[in-house]
């Protein structure tokens, strides 16, 4: 076992691990922190290497799931010529809690040869015979990271701005005032449950937030708005919002800030409501209500839009598809299908998978629309 530190001042914080199993393969685990704080990103990077050319040799890694830390596969890298098979796969992870945290993994090792290979493979595109492996589970040393509490009171951790927009503060009593919180930056995505406090004399609306996060080797960058309403019979004043953000970069905390809001709630005029005369005026229209309705459906579209998902997502099941039934059946070739399998689970499509890769890499045989098959019965 070789095991290299490096430089802490370098990006990457290398934790090397070069042990030869069976003489078959290498592995190299790189970290670019091994203190993080709480929530911050942590980039690792796995490379798989045969050491051992005379044989066949596939690999399936992953990580292991943890309620003390979550993760997303960035990329898959893989070469496999002849008898020298080489993957790399990259995670953006984050830690949920601070002290030791041990990140654990599952590597499955499957070795075949040459003549198995072409067995497998003999007989017409129609009729691919199973390919014969000797599976062995390889039990890899944890990585361990030392994980930074956070500062008391923090709410969000990254580098995020606030913006506020209320297009009105003028309204008529009980006429809902919308709000919009917009939080923006790269860091663990920023949603808060209790962005304001419910005052008991203003009524408050809040719908769930719209999240939109994009992760990346450098993190996450998300962009989260909360559709809030407000309305009380007198006018009323919305306290400022206060969250305490703390940024791993460099280490300070700091406070994003949205000012109050004053709302002023104009009466009836009770005097304007009686006739003067008997009889009354000439017949018209007034429109103030739509003014009102639209105002209101401008700040609960998102829960709107949210329930047609939800209902649409119970008519593809009445149908007999789901989404990514649907995204399987539109893939155009091969490379397609392969990305979007192990982008959603490369366990459950495991040997769909292994089937493209051989046809993608190994130049074999294969039945695109009999494997895109499998893959919609499997995903059902």
């Amino acid at each position: 076992m070789k095991h290299n530190l490096g430089n802490v001042l370098k990006f990457y914080l290398l934790l090397s691990f070069t042990l030869l199993f069976a003489e078959d393969f290498a592995y190299d685990i790189k970290i670019n922190t091994q203190t993080p704080y709480e929530k911050e990103a942590v980039l690792l990077t796995i490379d798989l290497n045969q050491t051992n050319h005379d044989i066949v040799l596939l690999l399936s890694f992953d990580l292991a799931q943890s309620e003390e830390y979550s993760f997303q596969r960035l990329d898959a890298k893989e070469t496999d010529s002849h008898h020298d098979a080489k993957v790399q796969y990259s995670y953006l992870l984050y830690p949920l809690k601070s002290g030791d945290i041990s990140i654990s993994f599952h590597l499955l090792k499957k070795v075949t040869n040459d003549e198995s290979v072409a067995y497998s493979y003999s007989g017409d595109r129609d009729n691919v015979k199973g390919l014969v492996t000797v599976d062995t589970e390889v039990t890899l040393p944890p990585v361990h990271l030392q994980v930074k509490a956070l500062p008391k009171g923090t709410d969000i951790v990254g580098d995020f701005k606030m913006t506020s927009t209320m297009p009105k503060h003028t309204a008529k009593a009980f006429e809902p005032v919308p709000l919009q919180i917009e939080i923006k930056g790269k860091g663990y995505t920023p949603l808060i449950s209790d962005l304001i406090e419910n005052a008991s004399n203003i009524t408050f609306f809040q719908e769930k937030p719209l999240v939109h996060a994009i992760q990346t080797k450098e993190g996450t960058e998300s962009t989260v708005i909360y559709p809030l309403a407000f309305s009380h019979d007198t006018s009323f004043t919305l306290p400022s919002i206060e969250i305490q953000a703390f940024n791993p970069k460099t280490q300070k905390s700091y406070t994003l800030k949205a000012p109050a809001q004053k709302i002023e709630v104009v009466k009836e005029d009770t005097s304007l409501l009686l006739d003067k005369v008997d009889s009354p005026k000439a017949f018209s229209t007034d429109f103030s209500w739509l003014t009102t309705l639209l105002s209101y459906l401008i700040v609960f579209i998102a829960g709107y839009f949210s329930a047609l998902t939800l209902k649409w997502r119970k008519k593809e099941k009445e149908t007999g598809q789901s989404l990514l039934q649907q995204k399987i059946t539109a893939c155009k070739d091969a490379r397609s299908l392969l990305q979007l399998l192990m982008a959603t689970d490369s366990k459950k499509f495991s040997s769909i998978i292994e089937s493209l890769e051989k046809g993608l890499y190994k130049n074999a045989k294969i039945n695109l629309n009999k494997l895109k098959q499998r893959a919609i019965e499997e995903a059902s």
